[in-house]
């Protein structure tokens, strides 16, 4: 199993509205690094749903249920989309200033490479981020 984190502008399409239709395509992905991770995306995955640009958070936890395939949105067929569904919610959402102050999560994506929409982590910082969003679990 692979464990990633993926970001929505709440404006855009918020963590409530993907627990209200059970199941999104995370589509819009325009960078290389990003498509590469969409592609790497395997059924089962375990993936963070973070809230970016105006709330810097995780919201909480999402599976993969449908591996890459062409993103109805692009013009281009370079470009493709997974589909997701929430799994849990956190009880409280790790803040950006929060993680950046956890020296388990120093070399992760979301600080060194704050502009990637979808990235990788290792297990142990999935876990991570996973008990700061639900303490004592």
């Amino acid at each position: 199993m692979n464990y990633w984190l993926v970001k929505s502008e709440p404006g855009a399409y918020s963590w409530q509205e993907f627990i209200r239709d059970g199941r999104t395509m995370l589509e819009g992905v325009r960078n290389y690094q990003a498509r590469n991770n969409l592609r790497a995306m395997k059924n089962g995955d375990l993936v963070l749903f973070y809230h970016s640009v105006t709330q810097k958070k995780v919201m909480g936890i999402a599976r993969v249920v449908r591996e890459h395939y062409p993103d109805p949105t692009a013009s281009s067929t370079n470009w493709v989309v997974v589909d997701l569904k929430p799994e849990m919610e956190f009880e409280q959402q790790p803040t950006l200033a929060r993680i950046k102050e956890d020296p388990r999560l120093a070399n992760i994506a979301l600080v060194k490479q704050p502009r990637l929409s979808v990235m990788p982590l290792r297990r142990e910082e999935f876990d991570a981020i996973a008990e700061l969003g639900n303490p004592g679990q």
